[in-house]
Formats: structure tokens, C-alpha cells, sequence
């Protein structure tokens, strides 16, 4: 008998939950890198395209986390649709910000770099509530905790190539004092 409802929508199957959290913490720590970029870059930016303090603080700051943290909202309650597919929810965010963080390079102006940054924002925003969803989709409950911490390994991990950025950057900012 038909009741007018519709059948949930079936979960997806995760053949491989391992390879998803390393796929999972490898686009995180991505996430983290391409954050960061303008923070460790921030002294040869802001003499390359003449920015302020306030600028920078600007972009390093609120462009980025406002529209981070305002679409964070919508994006998890929308990843925790059962409909919807997270895969491509993260693959899209991914896409998104790895194009922004690439047209932050090709900045010419602050305004530029700032819409950039919104971009950036606003493409990270779908990763971790995205993530979260398919790792509580896929990963049995008494290995949840466990799973969730493995991602977010991805902050620390992120840390060691800024670590490196960092200090590439400082020598190049040495450099091109220098000579």
C-alpha cells in the first residue's frame, strides 16, 4: 500500500572507510595549506601590491572567516541531508578553493585579493561539515571518535609544508632586500 511516502534515500557505500579518511585528511590538510597561504606570504604581498596593515589584517582576517564561518552554517545542514551527496559536496568545495587560492596569486589589487580570499572562504567552508557527515555515513559508531581525530590530523600535518613556506619566505624576503 502506498502511503504517499517516499523511500529514504539509500546511504552511500564506502567500500574502503581507510583510503576515504587518508583521501579525507589529505584534502584537509590541503584546506589548511591554501588558509594559511596569504598569512605566511603576508610581508612580500604587502609590499608587492602596497597594502596596509589594515589591509592585510583585512584579508588574512575577516574576508576570509566571515564568509567561512556564515556559509559553514547552511553548508552542514544542507551535508546532513541525506540526499545529498557529500563526495561532490567536497569535491566542488575543493575545486572552489584551490581556484581561488590560485587567483589570489594573480591578485593585482586588494580588491581582488580580497574577493579571492571570500573565495577561498567560501569554498572551505563545505569541506569539514561535509566530511564529518560521510565519516559518521560511513565509519561504525565506536570508531567515529578515532575516525574524526584521524581527519583532523590534517591541521598539524598542514602545519610542517607552512612550517617550510614560512621559512622559504623569509629567505626570499631576505633576498630581495638584499639585492
Amino acid at each position: 500500500m502506498d502511503n504517499g511516502r517516499t523511500a529514504p534515500a539509500a546511504k552511500p557505500t564506502i567500500t574502503n572507510p581507510k583510503m576515504m579518511l587518508w583521501i579525507l585528511m589529505i584534502v584537509y590538510v590541503f584546506n589548511f595549506l591554501d588558509r594559511q597561504i596569504v598569512n605566511i606570504l603576508a610581508e612580500p604581498i604587502s609590499r608587492d601590491l602596497n597594502l596596509s596593515d589594515t589591509q592585510i589584517g583585512l584579508l588574512t582576517g575577516l574576508a576570509f572567516a566571515l564568509f567561512y564561518t556564515l556559509l559553514g552554517i547552511p553548508i552542514a545542514r544542507y551535508a546532513d541531508n541525506s540526499s545529498t551527496n557529500r563526495v561532490g559536496l567536497i569535491s566542488i568545495s575543493l575545486a572552489v578553493w584551490s581556484a581561488m587560492t590560485a587567483l589570489c596569486g594573480l591578485a593585482q589589487n586588494f580588491a581582488q585579493l580580497a574577493l579571492a580570499r571570500v573565495g577561498v572562504g567560501v569554498g572551505e567552508a563545505g569541506c569539514t561539515p561535509a566530511a564529518h557527515s560521510l565519516i559518521t555515513d560511513s565509519v561504525p559508531p565506536e570508531k567515529r571518535s578515532s575516525a574524526i581525530a584521524f581527519y583532523g590530523l590534517g591541521i598539524p600535518i598542514g602545519l610542517i609544508p607552512a612550517f617550510f613556506f614560512w621559512r622559504a619566505s623569509l629567505r626570499l624576503n631576505a633576498e630581495l632586500k638584499s639585492g
